[in-house]
């Protein structure tokens, strides 16, 4: 079994570091806000002191799980001072959803292997151990990764080289923000029509218009029970989260000189989504807009 620091851990990584420890690892975790440092503790993870506390030790694996570019940067590299900390002989592996231009930088600086593995899945994948992993870096290093991932999620894809799992996590989530919205929006026009929801999930689902914001997270109460519409959409995977994916998108996209207009267009909607206070909400709330006319 091997030991592992993690630095972040929130919504996501908190359950991702208990089931670590589910696994049998030895998982040393530190958090600047106390109660989640609290609970990971109630699951299992010893308490470091700081970040690079975490980080070293003698650490076979770290891993971070922080909210963007620019925390990873300090954690790693700046004041939290774990690439510094940690085993130069340590796989270094970044979870956070950031920009591709800050985890090849961080890559880079670091001075040894580190891979960039951001997840799909959402809370409920965290908890269920079922995440994806799209993750970038040197293949030695994901290979020596790639079963402690497996004991947080369910697929473990190596995409290429450094920046590669973000720049797969940026494509799927435009892809799954505008499917979400369009799927919403079939919701919103069938019930003008006078079709019940079970109805137009049922046809959906089996023919053409199936897709996984329809059959795992549909946005109606009813035809999905899991989905988080039957949590008055409670998240899940917030819709903040998602406007911020869909801002790295554009950034992405404007770094390589091309528009990508349905993507630029759903970024626009979660940004009205956020203004109107939908910040906290499920992602999938967003049909709550929609049916406004917003």
């Amino acid at each position: 079994m091997a030991r592992i620091g993690f630095v972040g851990l929130g919504n996501m990584g908190g359950p991702m570091a208990r089931n670590l420890v589910k696994a049998g690892h030895t998982v040393i975790g530190f958090d600047i806000v106390p109660d989640a440092l609290a609970r990971a503790v109630a699951g299992g993870v010893t308490a470091a002191g700081s970040a690079a506390e975490a980080a070293r030790g003698g650490a076979d694996f770290v891993i971070t799980m922080l909210p963007a570019g620019e925390h990873v940067r300090d954690a790693w590299l700046g004041s939290g001072g774990m690439a510094a900390a940690s085993d130069p002989g340590a796989v270094l592996v970044d979870c956070s959803t950031i920009d591709v231009a800050t985890a090849r930088e961080v890559a880079a600086a670091v001075g040894r292997p580190m891979l960039d593995a951001p997840v799909s899945g959402g809370v409920m994948g965290a908890e269920a151990a079922t995440l994806t992993f799209m993750v970038g870096g040197p293949a030695e290093a994901f290979a020596r990764a790639e079963p402690i991932l497996q004991a947080m999620g369910r697929n473990v894809l190596h995409c290429g080289e450094a920046g590669a799992g973000q720049a797969a996590k940026t494509c799927n989530n435009m892809v799954l923000a505008a499917t979400m919205i369009v799927t919403c929006e079939a919701f919103t026009l069938a019930e003008k029509l006078g079709l019940s929801h079970q109805a137009l999930f049922d046809v959906m689902s089996k023919s053409s218009g199936q897709s996984w914001s329809l059959t795992t997270y549909c946005p109606v109460p009813g035809p999905v029970p899991a989905s988080p519409a039957n949590r008055d959409y409670k998240p899940g995977f917030a819709a903040a989260l998602m406007a911020k994916d869909l801002g790295l998108s554009q950034e992405a996209a404007q770094s390589v000189g091309i528009e990508t207009p349905l993507g630029a267009h759903a970024h626009a909607l979660y940004r009205r989504f956020l203004e109107q206070g939908g910040g906290e909400a499920d992602f999938s709330g967003i049909i709550r807009m929609l049916r406004g006319g917003g």
